[in-house]
């Protein structure tokens, strides 16, 4: 996953509005619910369909670390798909994101001058199409540069151009060398 993909997940994650199963037992019991059998879910996490089944009983009450790690990331993947739906859909159709992030901003003038980027640390409130460009990006697929380039596009216009008052001659901006990048809706 890219940076962007990642903050679109915590900021999913912020949305729940009851916390997952904590316990092994518990994680192992809902995906089971969900997936259907301790095959599939053996599929998922890459172990035996025997090892799911002792999670399950609880003959196993721990999993090495790097299963326990594929179990709650399952686990929260799968966690209240429509609240997640929900908050994206608002987002999308007025809400609009905001973007907080420190990173190099470049941009491109028309007069052809280049600014040498800088590190500027940024919360921006992104319009409501911003958002929805954002998430049908990730639904489809779209490579961490295609995101960055949808974020980067609504800088130029809210920050740089301040929604047409200024720096009407900015052609191209661009965020590189993210430093951090956290998003919410």
């Amino acid at each position: 996953m890219g940076e962007i993909e990642d903050a679109i997940e915590r900021a999913d994650r912020e949305s729940f509005t009851r916390e997952p199963p904590k316990t092994l037992k518990g994680q192992i019991g809902y995906l089971l619910k969900q997936m259907g059998s301790a095959k599939a879910v053996a599929q998922e996490l890459g172990v035996t369909a025997d090892s799911v089944n002792r999670y399950r009983r609880g003959a196993r009450k721990h999993a090495r670390a790097d299963v326990a790690s594929k179990i709650d990331d399952a686990v929260r993947q799968r966690w209240q798909p429509q609240v997640r739906k929900r908050r994206q859909k608002q987002a999308a159709a007025s809400g609009g994101i905001t973007v907080e992030t420190r990173a190099r901003f470049g941009y491109t003038s028309s007069a052809g001058s280049t600014d040498d980027g800088r590190f500027r640390r940024l919360t921006v409130k992104l319009p409501a199409a911003y958002a929805q460009r954002l998430f049908d990006a990730r639904d489809t697929g779209a490579s961490d540069q295609e995101m960055r380039g949808i974020i980067a596009e609504g800088f130029k216009e809210v920050y740089f151009q301040d929604g047409g008052g200024r720096a009407m001659g900015l052609s191209d901006v661009a965020i590189n060398d993210i430093d951090y990048l956290d998003l919410d809706y």
